[in-house]
């Protein structure tokens, strides 16, 4: 067992857990942490000035260097707590009528699935799930699996940038190109991307997107954001409609006032955002490109290690794997031996026996599962080659 890259040290993770499952919900580095509570104590030093005087001025300076680094332009970006409530936004947004049609892969995020499918059912709409091959071949197979759902009448398609089960990057830029070409506006989560990709979102143009920031730019719990389009912008509400309903808007637009003020909640994980960039772009000798080919290259050995000791199928093509991958395991013997938390017999066993902290999942649905690995700073290769052993010890005693 080892306990990580030289980055390990910037992690407060436990040592002696091997953690291969920073795709959940990320893992904030000490020096973010301490940057937060430094902007706590400021907060709760004197809150009124903080809320109301301070506040909307960081809020505006952390947005320009977030729209800088995933570009977009700001007045179309709000925080958010994380990208289900942006998807949740969106959707109950929107004034469908019944008939319309909603499109989404069998590969969607699960809590993105739910929330399609409420808004479908008080709506009266249909759901047309595109069912996407895994392991996958190419990206071109997976627009042709996506296109050859589409029909006249889905008025929003909510695909994935990189999938949460399968770990795939998905020819987004493609898809939004053809998708909105035929009228249909997409919806991208990209719950995964920001850190993990270099983004250009005024150049994607999909209507909607929202992204994590709290997985690979490592900044602490309950930071996101959502993007419009412009041209989108004033049909899209927040979940809680508040103060900013009605505020004066000869400043901000309707937009962000709604989304800049829904209550009182903290936004510090907000505010440390710029100071992720900075960090991760002095951490690591050539910036976020370096980090980003660095952690690509980790996975590609990962996934050697997988495919190569534990006698696993690659989850797709090179050009599909960034820093997840999910491989499919045998049919689960053990279908219904889900502990309280719903954790199968092998990962308990990877966890109690090996010290391997990584998810175990069913899917597409049960007996079927798999098995998915993260890939950030302070991992190393070690420990995807303890990964392997241990699941080709464990593996054939399930049989």
């Amino acid at each position: 067992m080892t306990t990580g890259s030289e980055y390990a040290r910037h992690w407060t993770l436990d040592p002696d857990v091997v953690f291969l499952n920073h795709g959940s919900f990320g893992a904030c580095p000490s020096h973010l942490l301490e940057y937060q509570s430094e902007l706590t104590a400021r907060m709760e030093r004197e809150p009124m000035r903080f809320f109301v005087m301070e506040l909307p001025g960081l809020l505006e300076e952390a947005l320009a260097d977030l729209g800088r680094f995933i570009g977009a332009d700001p007045a179309g970006l709000t925080f958010v707590n994380n990208a289900s409530s942006a998807v949740s936004a969106v959707l109950r947004s929107l004034p469908f009528r019944a008939g319309d049609g909603l499109l989404i892969t069998d590969h969607a995020y699960p809590a993105c699935r739910n929330a399609l499918d409420f808004v479908a059912e008080r709506t009266g709409l249909e759901v047309i799930v595109a069912r996407v091959p895994f392991p996958a071949s190419s990206l071109g197979q997976v627009f042709d699996a996506v296109m050859e759902s589409w029909r006249p009448g889905i008025r929003l398609a909510l695909l994935d940038h990189i999938t949460s089960p399968t770990g795939l990057l998905f020819p987004i830029q493609r898809l939004v190109e053809e998708l909105q070409s035929r009228g249909t506006d997409v919806l991208v989560d990209g719950a995964h991307a920001p850190g993990m990709l270099d983004l250009n979102l005024d150049l994607l143009g999909a209507a909607y997107y929202t992204g994590n920031c709290h997985k690979w730019m490592c900044t602490p719990k309950g930071s996101a954001f959502l993007h419009v389009r412009s041209d989108r912008r004033d049909a899209i509400r927040p979940l809680t409609i508040s103060h900013g309903a009605t505020a004066p808007t000869d400043v901000h637009s309707r937009f962000r006032n709604e989304f800049d003020w829904t209550g009182t909640d903290d936004p510090t994980p907000w505010l440390t955002v710029p100071e992720s960039i900075r960090f991760f772009r002095n951490l690591v000798p050539g910036g976020w490109p370096a980090m980003r080919e660095r952690n690509r290259a980790l996975l590609t050995r990962a996934v050697e290690e997988m495919t190569g000791v534990a006698g696993l199928v690659t989850p797709g093509p090179a050009e599909m794997l960034l820093n997840l991958a999910a491989f499919q395991l045998p049919d689960d013997p053990r279908a219904d031996d889900k502990d309280a938390f719903g954790f199968s017999a092998i990962r308990r066993k990877l966890l109690a026996d090996y010290r391997i902290q990584i998810p175990v999942f069913t899917w597409p649905r049960v007996p079927g599962r798999v098995v998915r690995l993260s890939v950030q700073l302070y991992n190393d290769l070690a420990q995807y080659r303890y990964l392997a052993t241990a699941l080709k010890e464990l593996l054939p005693a399930e049989v």
